[in-house]
């Protein structure tokens, strides 16, 4: 799927996320897959680098004398896991790498990356009928829990610190919901996805901008360092972040609209012209869109990205998306679509000054 010659240029929505998601990119591990990343960009870009940190970097020129630059941010790592001790019989004790939440993990499947490759796990768990008056109501806290490797001896197979992360081969397109994808780590390759949706289409426009792009590692630790390092790095005037919100459910029915469009930031967090200029930009292309209020901590990279060196005009993109931080995050393949329309119709038309 990595040798595709052309990248993700031509590639539908669904292929595009398909082969994000094939990249195992689990916080702090991702620099030996960040040169995947960068090919599957690389036909998107005039120019793209890996940084030493696993950022990948890329530059659309406009062209223009004195052009200002628009940076899109979209994160490439993913929750996961990390071998903490391997036990007699092949079972692992780990614990987790960014937010996960313990209730679902009892019979996940897992990948472990192991040195000399990806090998096939399962996270244990007691039969009902071994469960003591009380257990089967309590969550089992994860340093407590297992994973079986179906060998009879894992220590010389796979060291302390291999990371561990939720398949992907796994995630599909639902025959009876054709525009519906579910699977792991769509926060935020399907950011990402929406970024080059807009690339490939921005490369047939005469851009007054450069448009740069970082899709950065290490977002899950809340600590933005990639981020940090990669806006630093490029010094942009304006930012515009994409990343992934809830989607309503029946037990979270005042979250954003599953199918509902692009959602827009409106905060402390987002520059008020940038974010104003976007709801324009949606209103003038006659696309659905929804306002989201952060009214703190925008939980992006884009809270981080603001200070950096002299700091950037920033505003926040989200895709509505279904259990977060689970194997079985959905979202709507339209959503993503509408993040990288909204992007592509701002910057075709964008001057490099925005106005209240």
């Amino acid at each position: 799927m990595h040798e595709i010659e052309n990248g993700m240029l031509g590639a539908s929505m669904r292929s595009k996320i398909e082969q994000l998601l094939a990249i195992p990119m689990v916080t702090g591990f991702e620099r030996a897959q960040s040169e995947q990343v960068r090919d599957l960009f690389a036909p998107l870009c005039d120019e793209i680098e890996v940084d030493r940190f696993g950022n990948v970097i890329g530059l659309m020129r406009s062209g223009k004398p004195d052009a200002k630059t628009v940076l899109l941010d979209a994160h490439l790592d993913q929750i996961g896991f990390v071998v903490t001790e391997v036990l007699k019989g092949g079972f692992l004790r780990f614990r987790a790498v960014g937010g996960v939440d313990p209730r679902m993990l009892l019979g996940a499947e897992v990948t472990i990356g192991a040195p000399d490759g990806p090998l096939y796990g399962i996270v244990s768990c007691l039969p009902p009928h071994l469960l003591s008056a009380g257990e089967a109501d309590k969550a089992l806290p994860i340093h407590k829990m297992c994973i079986d490797t179906g060998l009879l001896d894992a220590t010389s197979v796979i060291p302390i610190g291999t990371p561990i992360w939720f398949p992907a081969d796994q995630a599909h397109m639902p025959v009876i919901a054709n525009d519906a994808f579910t699977g792991p780590n769509l926060d935020d390759r399907a950011g990402a996805a929406a970024i080059a949706h807009a690339l490939e289409k921005l490369r047939k426009v005469d851009l007054d901008v450069n448009v740069a792009v970082l899709l950065s590692v290490q977002e899950e630790i809340a600590s933005s360092l990639g981020a940090n390092v990669g806006t630093f790095k490029i010094r942009p005037d304006y930012a515009i972040a994409i990343d992934v919100g809830h989607a309503k459910t029946p037990d979270a029915p005042n979250e954003f609209e599953y199918g509902g469009g692009v959602m827009i930031g409106m905060g402390p967090n987002m520059n008020r012209a940038l974010s104003r200029a976007l709801i324009r930009t949606a209103k003038a292309e006659g696309m659905e869109y929804q306002l989201e209020i952060m009214e703190g901590h925008s939980g992006t990279n884009a809270w981080d990205m603001q200070i950096v060196a002299c700091g950037t005009a920033q505003a926040v993109l989200s895709i509505p998306l279904r259990y977060m931080h689970t194997p079985i995050e959905t979202i709507k393949l339209s959503d993503a679509e509408s993040a990288g329309d909204l992007v592509y119709h701002f910057l075709r038309n964008f001057d490099g000054e925005v106005r209240l």
